[in-house]
């Protein structure tokens, strides 16, 4: 947390953590620190998703089936609440609803999107959303500017809707694994510049060293 102005929690996605750990970290950083948070993946995520291995208590029997695709049932709205706890605690600048690659752009499951946003109460911050799958662009242009959402891509497969907010996440683009190149990040320098306040969170598992590397492009 010294290194970066801001830091992105994961751990809020698979499980949250206690309140006294979320303080915590809070406590541990300067006033002018940022936190985003990813949303619970009870809101986002169906019962048979495998991210669902990395919680420690198992979902109870009566949730399969009914969890995921923001449905309004009572353990998704339970775990909205909860997602909105900690972002309050953290004083998250951002909540950021990450999606499936299966959770595709159908009648239902756009309807489910909306139903579920203009029913649920929306964190002080920021709320971003991540389509993983393939979306119309007309689509998603419509449904950022009505739901208020920012639009989140990974640079190096797609371009958001919604530049004049950008927030992207870099996965890696061969892999987790990947390393991006000094060239990939020089591109990502320059399809930044006149944006106002963009955020860049790399999410590959080498993410650290891509991150100082590209703090030092900018700064150079």
């Amino acid at each position: 947390m010294r290194r970066f102005p801001l830091v992105e929690v994961q751990h809020t996605f698979y499980e949250p953590p206690a309140d006294a750990l979320l303080t915590r970290w809070r406590a541990q950083v300067p006033d002018d620190f940022e936190f985003t948070i990813k949303a619970w993946q009870v809101v986002t995520h169906e019962s048979n998703s495998p991210t669902y291995r990395r919680m420690k208590q198992p979902l109870p029997a009566s949730a399969r089936g009914q969890v995921g695709g923001f449905r309004t049932t009572p353990p998704v709205l339970s775990a909205w609440e909860r997602t909105l706890q900690c972002a309050r605690i953290l004083q998250a600048s951002a909540v950021l609803l990450q999606c499936p690659k299966s959770f595709r752009p159908t009648d239902d499951n756009v309807a489910r999107l909306r139903d579920f946003l203009s029913q649920v109460e929306r964190p002080a911050g920021r709320l971003l959303w991540e389509p993983r799958g393939e979306w119309p662009t007309q689509l998603l242009t419509e449904l950022c500017a009505e739901l208020d959402l920012v639009h989140v891509v990974d640079p190096m497969q797609a371009e958001t809707v919604t530049p004049e907010q950008t927030y992207y996440r870099l996965h890696g683009t061969t892999g987790s694994r990947h390393v991006h190149t000094d060239d990939e990040l020089r591109r990502l320098r320059d399809r930044l510049d006149g944006r106002p306040t963009p955020y860049v969170m790399f999410n590959n598992l080498p993410r650290t060293g891509d991150a100082e590397r590209f703090l030092a492009l900018l700064s150079d």
